[in-house]
């Protein structure tokens, strides 16, 4: 038997009744368990188990490097023959997701037999609205660039990249530059300029197939070898706005350029 004292113990860390095993009368081996013990808790139902087993989070099967599969979307292919199919394809083109978000596609502008084509990367918000690469500021900035020189906007033409304006002015993704690459192709050859400007980044790792800096691109020659262009790689203008240090390099860019021009 127990002491008053020994059952507030047992009380106190949760054992409400103590029974000496001696006085329980012992189970046969073979015996059904006992309906009492069967009531302490309901049985798990083994539904219950087979689903708690199987319901596993989905494992994706794509590197998270790889593009998202919703930019994923069928092709169209083009005629780009000629000016008016170029300019019309680029319009009705819904081969990447950017074509959802922009104002207006930005086909390119400028003298169609120019000696002097410049590739830049994508059109920003007021190239959105306008309908016409590089205005605004980088807009302005280039025109001085290349008054330099002696040559006026009038005499080169001027497009980008990819056509459409990526949200918030961010970089344009492989697919859509993938998406994009027969209308410059198409563009390239209609014009068949004596010199290419690629400007910025983006637009240099396209056209050249590289991923090496800036910096390093614009010391180097560099060409088009499926149309034996000459291509010359300097800094973006919104890059000069940022860094007014660069104009230097970018100043011995242009005599370059006019070399390659005139030569």
């Amino acid at each position: 038997m127990l002491t008053p004292r020994q059952k507030h113990c047992l009380q106190g860390i949760g054992i409400r009744q103590w029974v000496d095993r001696s006085s329980v009368p012992q189970r046969s081996l073979n015996q059904e368990p006992a309906a009492e013990i069967e009531a302490v808790s309901e049985p798990i139902k083994p539904a219950s188990i087979a689903v708690t087993a199987t319901v596993k989070a989905p494992v994706s099967r794509f590197r998270p490097e790889l593009e998202p599969v919703a930019n994923i979307i069928p092709k169209i292919e083009f005629n780009l023959d000629s000016w008016d199919n170029i300019n019309q394809s680029i319009v009705q083109c819904k081969n990447c997701n950017l074509a959802n978000g922009c104002t207006q596609k930005v086909l390119g502008v400028g003298n169609r037999q120019a000696d002097l084509m410049i590739i830049g990367e994508g059109p920003g918000q007021e190239e959105d609205i306008k309908g016409e690469p590089f205005v605004g500021r980088s807009g302005a900035l280039l025109d001085k660039i290349l008054l330099s020189i002696g040559i006026a906007r009038s005499q080169i033409f001027i497009t980008n990249i990819v056509k459409c304006r990526p949200p918030n002015n961010r970089d344009p993704h492989k697919d859509e530059i993938k998406a994009c690459d027969a209308f410059l192709s198409a563009q390239i050859k209609q014009i068949a300029p004596k010199v290419i400007l690629s400007v910025g980044r983006i637009s240099a790792h396209s056209l050249l197939k590289t991923n090496e800096p800036v910096s390093n691109l614009i010391t180097q020659s560099h060409q088009l070898t499926e149309l034996n262009i000459p291509i010359k790689v300097t800094y973006h203008p919104a890059y000069l706005l940022r860094n007014p240090s660069a104009k230097s390099v970018v100043w011995q860019d242009m005599k370059l350029l006019h070399q390659m021009l005139n030569s």
